[in-house]
């Protein structure tokens, strides 16, 4: 067994507070094979956070070297040298980075695995000069930041040994890492960072003074010296388990075997998983490079434990100023992410992994049919927020794949008619949308229920059930009917010409039961402004292109001039150009994002372009007709040289102190897999010649000039104050009633047994004639319970629309 040596013990506890690193990731990488439960990630030549033994954890800040001669000069990697990080080979995420120093005169070369079949990452290590003398008085150091189980403070790190070899040992609670390499560790210590950690140590003195065997309950660092003596290429490991035993021996057999056998085992993983791939990179500006790696890097966010759960994004925004108060980042599941990423992959033909994410959706349904904003692997809802955008998706998914023939003998039924309910019920006014930050109407988000209802009310059918099928049509034409009354200004001044535009939201109070749902009465709270800055407009001069999401699923047409008119409002206020082509920003006045001194986001920001988002645009353009190429290049330039695309890029003069750079990435997430499953979704739209997203069932019932009765909802979360004659108003309930009715002031009485439906709504339908002037009139007995509601409620009646 292993032995833990716990003295002497380094001062300085706990430490300074603990911080992540830049979301700026240059590589994301892992096995593919399920038993290696290890994700890795690299920034500025050094990896940082490395998850484990799920792909919401993060163990570790991050692991770099040191070099000092030991009597002139002290390096670290992100400070004293330049960095190219390069993939190995053509298929696969290993990694190959080449650090040198800025005077030439040394460089290591780096290849960064993981072990096929363990959660150890192997980094294999060469150190190279053209100068033997002086390469014989280098000294190198590995130093390491512990953050286990998701946090920097409460690390413990100890000197191990084991069968007569040394590493070096960390721990909190019950997941423990084992450091070690093929060659002897010729000093080691723990420390705190900031006071007794090995940076410190080496950069003040070119060498370790102090060899402190443990640092406890703190944010702490490892450092140990690599032994040269016997060459300058050795393999270091990184092992995790959920004790030390586990750990340790992870690591000593993934070093037991040469670095090339588990090489060429890697890529032979990663050779098997893409083979079968559509070949769009023929629609692409770049020979197929980005769309290659883009489904690698969409693979590479699901988890192994839950296999189909795919995460938003190997990276924390902002991670430089987040400390362990901040749990989340982006390694988390978001429905509309998993989703998009998901539906990329069914776009290069890959249906297995897109069933499993259907399958694990459908496990994660909340009992009342909803889905958390967003939630650890193992369902635990992390943000509180509701999105009926995330209700939606899961439903699309299922109908896509059920359309594709990729459902197997996994029936989605309960989980959508669940859905579906929980859509209508608690809808129209979503708490979120899709930015995650203001509650009302959202084109966006109208359109993803409108199309969500479509595709349930197909299964409907398919499930021999005609009335419910019906239902959930009428409720989705009551939604499509009002999408302009509740989406679309008619006092727009963005544009001196246009006065009528879609807006990004309508704010409305989801507790208001009777709310002015006229959008030029209600003013948007705008988050995350500066300090000092307006942050409350008129709904008219918040605009975002939301609403081509109406296009997107077949709702509205390509060309619609209200659609046209409210893309040149778009691109006057959200438009950015840059030299590969041009990006958008989310909407007007938005505050999340880098500030303009390029500091981090925190609290307050300025939002800047996204690439997703063009993306968005150019499926747009496809279904209009137009050509896409320079949008494809302008997606594929924003990505990296390894191919990672960014959530948003910088949109001003360059701030190198800050690493800022035009048109490069900012210091939100990246890779952004939401970005990565639109541009290979537009890559299979271009082959197609039409959008991969459009729903032929949806684009069916919507087409212009098709006769759909007129409907309107009436329920408690939003009681409609009148109707146009002519009109069918329908009044819905979750639990079973009798409507105790009129339509001419009481003179005549009508009870009516409400309806129920497989969804767990009952309704009962009023059709009102063309005639009628005089209001409804209206209470409810509830034979459940065996009493009257005790009020009555009124529904006006206009005259028809012309």
């Amino acid at each position: 067994m292993a032995i833990i040596e716990d003295s002497p013990r380094a001062f300085g506890a706990p430490g300074i507070p603990p911080r992540w690193t830049h979301s700026a990731k240059e590589v994301v990488g892992t096995a593919y094979a399920t038993p290696s439960r290890l994700w890795f990630t690299v920034s500025g030549g050094v990896m940082n956070e490395v998850y484990y033994p799920t792909i919401d954890k993060p163990q570790i800040r991050d692991m770099q070297y040191l070099v000092t001669d030991g009597e002139t000069f002290f390096h670290d990697i992100h400070r004293h040298m330049d960095a190219h990080t390069e993939y190995i080979g053509d298929c696969g995420l290993g990694v190959r980075i080449i650090n040198s120093d800025r005077e030439g005169r040394y460089r290591l070369v780096i290849e960064i695995i993981c072990d096929p079949h363990q959660p150890c990452a192997l980094v294999n290590t060469r150190l190279e000069g053209s100068e033997p003398e002086f390469l014989r008085k280098l000294r190198l150091f590995v130093l390491l930041a512990p953050h286990l189980d998701v946090g920097g403070w409460g690390n413990t790190c100890n000197f191990a040994s084991i069968a007569g070899h040394q590493f070096l040992s960390a721990h909190k609670d019950n997941t423990w890492l084992a450091l070690g390499a093929t060659v002897p560790f010729v000093q080691r210590s723990c420390g705190y960072v900031g006071s007794s950690d090995g940076w410190t140590e080496l950069s003040d003195h070119f060498n370790l003074q102090n060899h402190f065997a443990s640092a406890s309950a703190g944010n702490v660092a490892i450092t140990a010296e690599i032994d040269l003596t016997g060459g300058y290429e050795f393999t270091l490991g990184l092992a995790f388990g959920h004790n030390l035993h586990r750990a340790v021996t992870t690591l000593f057999q993934s070093l037991g075997q040469p670095f090339s056998q588990h090489k060429t085992r890697f890529f032979e993983q990663w050779a098997r998983a893409c083979k079968d791939f559509l070949p769009l990179g023929k629609q692409s500006s770049d020979k197929g490079h980005l769309y290659h790696k883009s489904r690698e890097l969409i693979l590479a966010h699901e988890d192994k434990s839950f296999p189909g759960a795919i995460i938003a994004s190997l990276s924390i925004p902002w991670g430089e100023i987040k400390g362990d108060e901040d749990l989340g980042g982006y390694h988390l599941v978001w429905t509309r992410d998993m989703v998009n990423s998901a539906t990329g992959l069914m776009a290069c033909g890959d249906f297995t992994t897109a069933l499993r994410a259907l399958i694990y959706l459908a496990c994660s349904q909340r009992a009342d049919g909803g889905f958390p904003q967003n939630f650890w692997i193992d369902g635990t809802p992390y943000w509180s927020g509701i999105q009926l955008d995330e209700v939606a998706f899961p439903i699309m998914l299922a109908w896509r794949l059920h359309k594709a023939g990729g459902l197997n003998d996994f029936d989605p039924y309960p989980m959508v008619r669940a859905a579906a309910q929980y859509l209508i019920r608690n809808g129209p006014v979503t708490p979120q949308e899709r930015w995650e930050e203001n509650s009302g109407y959202s084109p966006s988000t109208l359109a993803s229920n409108i199309a969500a209802l479509i595709c349930a009310a197909c299964f409907a059918r398919e499930h021999s059930d005609p009335a419910t099928a019906s239902y959930l049509e009428d409720y989705a034409d009551f939604l499509e009917t009002h999408v302009e009354a509740w989406t679309v200004t008619n006092q727009g001044f963005l544009i001196p010409d246009i006065h009528r535009h879609y807006i990004r939201i309508n704010p409305l109070d989801v507790n208001d039961a009777e709310p002015d749902e006229d959008p030029d009465h209600t003013y948007v709270l705008v988050h995350n402004r500066g300090p000092g800055q307006r942050a409350l407009f008129p709904a008219a001069e918040i605009v975002d292109p939301g609403f081509l999401e109406l296009v997107r699923y077949g709702i509205r047409q390509p060309g619609d001039p209200l659609i046209e008119d409210s893309l040149r409002v778009v691109d006057k206020v959200l438009k950015v150009d840059f030299k590969v082509g041009p990006a958008w920003r989310r909407y007007t006045h938005d505050g999340y994002g880098q500030r303009d001194d390029g500091s981090a986001f925190e609290v307050w920001g300025v939002g800047r372009p996204w690439p997703l988002l063009t993306g968005e645009r150019a499926h747009y353009e496809l279904a209009a007709g137009r050509d896409v190429t320079p949008l494809i290049r302008a997606i594929e330039g924003f990505a990296t040289t390894t191919r990672l695309l960014p959530e948003q890029v910088w949109d001003m003069t360059d701030i190198p102190r800050a690493l800022m750079f035009t048109g490069k990435p900012t210091g939100s997430a990246m890779p952004l897999m939401w970005a990565h499953g639109e541009y290979i979704k537009l890559l299979r739209s271009r082959n197609d010649g039409r959008v991969f997203d459009l729903i032929p069932e949806v684009a069916e019932r919507f087409q212009p000039g098709r006769k759909r009765p007129q409907i309107e909802i009436w329920k408690f979360n939003r009681r409609v104050r009148s109707v146009p004659a002519g009109t069918k108003l329908r009044v819905q309930s979750h639990l079973p009633f009798m409507l105790h009715w009129t339509s001419d002031e009481w003179l005549h009485l009508n009870d009516t047994r409400s309806s129920p439906t497989a969804v767990g709504l009952e309704y009962v339908d009023i059709d009102i004639a063309t005639s009628s002037h005089m209001p409804i009139r209206f209470t409810f007995f509830w034979p459940e319970q065996n009493h009257w509601e005790g009020r009555d409620y009124k529904v006006d009646v206009r005259p028809p629309k012309p």
